[in-house]
């Protein structure tokens, strides 16, 4: 036995107990198994039952033996080599089983220990070894622990370096930690500072001290994503006792902006910003920073969570960063930190972040005691607009003016000092203009993400006191942009509703104000104000009195618990997948992999108290990797309880909820679906000839019906009116070469009197020249610019087009 020859620690072991030896050396001589050559069931039954019992008398000798035998017989069995892998792992249950009676440890002996653990040729070997020789070396004085010092210091550093499981390591590292601070109080293990990543050269520059190195391990004893109270004020004593109250900001500042570390895999490199080894130790540093700082930390903390939360092509994440920064954000009682959140929320699509932004909102929330959606809409920053929607700056004597338009546009004037204006940046200040476009910049995302959030409202049911609105909505210089272009309902001292037109109020002032909703409204109502916008030429922000509103139908009041009315359509997958996710949709990603087959897209609504989900499939079997082509199904609802979600009949679900999510679905079916393409009848693909034929001509939806409707309102005032007519579902126009019939939920076109299919592939646009559209959308924009095509069509010189319409006459 080569591992107990000689004049060593493990040679006196073997000396004291040749009993264990000649167990160890009797187990090697017994046969191994394995696939190639196991024997039968009972055979082999027979076999691990002779060597249980062989160990559990192997116990039962050193359950009687004295405390130096003991530890002889475990350096033995901890030793050996050359065991079957099942008696190494009996080896060290039989060792753990009475380890913690056994003490009077050498140093020597826990020398021996830690040196094999650390010569350990797997991850899983280097745990293994290193919780047992650890439970030895915790049994030293601090004399001994001086003198194992060195290896337990390249024991950290194998786990710090190794790709170990992140709860063993943390463990492990954690009680090696404490027995170097037994030897040293000064002890800072080598790895614990990273040597050459930027973020952590403040550290490097700090003095070694005793209290600098309690610091450190506190740091790294943070284990969860929110300290304790305790570990606060401990955290804040630790850093005045170590000097290092300017230390701590500037890591906070490198993580924020320093530059990333560089890494290399075989076959593979790539950027992080913290390796993950060093997790921890920049966790604590970030909640550092922001108990020490407070709302000065705001900035630093919102440009980390910025940087690590929004993904980065070859740079990995890091979610304890950023888990850091929002949750130290959410405990900083300053309004900068609140518009911080806000703004997060806005621009992170990352699932796990949103979750943990969206726990921090209510967290601050309940501290403020308002709801999570209140705090929302009271953080909304004011991007140093004015009461007007304005903001301005003087660069070089030019008067740059930025004006945020009909709450949906961002635009930027500029007066020069001769009193000229242009809207194109002048030469002369053009290289000056840096914090100007970073500020329009930041107004358009901003303007963006509350639109987004304002017309989420319509899925629910919300109203505000009078002052309150007043502040948060129609005063507010950037949410009042948005709230002054929509229709909003005021209620009397006698509880009666009565909407009146964008930006406007009642005579006398009301109790309260809500959103007005087409969905809540009669036919009448809605036909009235949609007649007011275009005679008025009042674009909203976003829909609203033009709204799709989706009813419950009486097929779907028949089964109930789901629907089927957009089932069935052929959609582009990999469009589908983008468009879920741009209007904040979570969905599995259909794939050959397990269960990616079965496509699942989920969203919340009512301020997260429903669910729906839409059901969609691979359309085809033979794809490589993912689908061209998807199938959809159902549609489902499901209602929170509690921090669970269960399934609801349709019925139980509110009309502004149900119309809301079947207004997204009814989106992504029209944009993605292969009906939208008017070359696919060309290509040769007969698998799904019939569908797209069906669907191309017959499928009309909400979409088509509010286009149809906006139509009958638009047309009589443009000049192509006398060429055209509505007929059901088509816009019908009469050019002087044929008559077509363009579809007004694809539309695609059909020539008469052959019904030919007429394709035309153009360049989408504003529709007609000044042609005023009371919303956006590019699919009524494309029917406008058809219909004017073909209203002229002797004036179209397009060979393909032409040659089309001569084959229909």
């Amino acid at each position: 036995m080569n591992e107990f020859d000689g004049d060593g620690v493990a040679a006196a072991a073997a000396a004291r107990v040749p009993w264990v030896v000649g167990f160890l050396d009797a187990r090697r001589g017994e046969p191994r198994f394995d696939m190639s050559n196991r024997p039968g069931q009972e055979a082999f039954q027979e076999h691990r039952a002779r060597a249980a019992e062989q160990w559990s008398r192997l116990v039962e000798q050193l359950r009687v033996s004295t405390e130096e035998e003991h530890r002889a017989a475990f350096l033995c069995l901890l030793l050996a080599d050359g065991l079957d892998p099942s008696d190494t792992l009996r080896a060290r249950d039989a060792v753990e089983a009475v380890l913690p009676q056994v003490g009077g440890w050498s140093a020597d002996e826990v020398a021996e220990l830690l040196r094999h653990a650390c010569d350990a040729s797997r991850q899983d070997e280097l745990t293994a070894r290193l919780r047992s020789a650890l439970a030895t070396a915790e049994r030293l004085d601090p004399d001994g622990c001086r003198a194992v010092a060195p290896w337990l210091r390249q024991a950290y550093t194998l786990l710090t370096s190794a790709q170990v499981d992140a709860v063993k390591r943390r463990s492990l590292t954690g009680r090696v930690q404490e027995l170097l601070t037994r030897a040293d109080l000064a002890e800072i293990p080598e790895g614990m500072i990273p040597p050459y990543d930027p973020w952590a050269a403040p550290l490097r520059e700090q003095d070694p001290t005793p209290a600098f190195a309690e610091l450190l391990r506190h740091l790294v004893a943070l284990s969860g994503p929110r300290p304790s109270q305790r570990w606060r004020s401990e955290c804040l004593r630790l850093v005045e006792a170590a000097s290092a109250a300017a230390v701590v900001p500037a890591v906070l500042d490198a993580l924020a902006e320093g530059g990333p570390v560089g890494e290399i895999w075989p076959g593979r490199s790539y950027t992080c910003l913290v390796r993950v080894e060093h997790g921890d130790l920049a966790r604590g540093l970030v909640w550092a920073a922001a108990l020490l700082g407070g709302a000065s930390t705001v900035p630093r903390l919102t440009a980390l969570a910025l940087r690590v939360g929004l993904p980065r092509q070859g740079m990995t994440d890091s979610p304890k960063l950023a888990n850091a920064a929002v949750n130290s954000l959410a405990e900083i009682a300053d309004p900068a930190a609140m518009a911080a959140l806000h703004r997060l929320r806005s621009a992170i699509r990352d699932r796990g972040l949103r979750k943990q932004i969206d726990t921090a909102l209510t967290t601050v929330a309940g501290r403020l005691g308002i709801s999570p959606a209140q705090l929302v809409e009271r953080s909304v920053p004011h991007h140093g607009l004015s009461a007007d929607g304005t903001v301005e700056w003087t660069v070089a004597g030019h008067r740059v003016r930025v004006d945020v338009v009909g709450g949906a546009t961002v635009r930027a004037g500029y007066t020069a000092p001769d009193g000229r204006t242009t809207t194109t940046a002048p030469a002369a200040i053009r290289e000056q203009l840096a914090e100007v476009k970073a500020a329009v910049k930041e107004l358009r995302k901003a303007l963006a993400a509350e639109r987004t959030r304002m017309e989420a409202l319509f899925s629910t049911d919300r109203s505000w006191p009078y002052q309150e609105w007043c502040r948060y909505y129609r005063d507010h210089p950037l949410t009042g942009s948005i709230s002054r272009g929509l229709i909003w309902e005021f209620q009397d001292g006698d509880g009666a509703w009565a909407a009146v037109a964008p930006g406007t109020e009642p005579e006398t002032e009301p109790l309260r104000v809500r959103l007005w909703q087409p969905v809540r409204a009669s036919a009448d109502e809605t036909a009235r104000w949609r007649e007011h916008l275009v005679t008025a030429e009042l674009r909203q922000p976003f829909k609203q009195a033009f709204r799709e509103v989706y009813l419950l139908t009486p097929a779907e009041e028949a089964t109930e618990g789901y629907s089927n009315r957009f089932a069935g359509h052929i959609v582009r997958y990999q469009q589908l997948y983008a468009l879920l996710k741009e209007r904040g949709w979570q969905a599995n990603y259909l794939s050959r992999h397990d269960g990616g087959y079965e496509g699942d897209a989920r969203a919340e609504f009512d301020e997260g108290q429903w669910r729906v989900r839409f059901h969609h499939e691979p359309a085809e079997d033979d794809f490589r990797h993912s689908p061209e082509l998807a199938a959809t199904d159902q549609v489902r609802f499901e209602r929170r309880h509690g921090r669970q979600w269960r399934a609801a009949l349709l019925a139980e679900v509110p009309p502004q909820v149900f119309s809301e999510a079947m207004r997204d679905v009814d989106l992504f079916v029209a944009v993605t679906s292969i009906a939208a393409d008017p070359t696919w009848s060309d290509r040769g693909r007969e698998r799904h000839t019939a569908y797209w034929q069906r669907a191309a001509f017959e499928h009309f939806t909400a979409s088509a019906e509010v286009r149809r409707e906006a139509l009958e309102r638009i047309l009589p005032r443009l000049r192509l009116a006398k060429h055209c007519t509505l007929e059901g579902r088509y816009l019908v126009v009469r050019g002087a070469l044929a008559t077509y019939r363009i579809h007004l939920g694809s539309a695609n076109v059909l020539m008469e009197p052959s019904g030919g299919y007429l394709c035309i592939v153009q360049a989408r646009s504003s529709g007609p020249a000044k042609v005023f559209l009371p919303f956006e959308d590019e699919r009524l924009s494309l029917i406008l610019s058809k219909a004017a095509l073909l209203a002229a069509d002797t004036k179209i010189s397009d060979p393909s087009i032409l040659a089309q319409i001569r084959r229909n006459s």
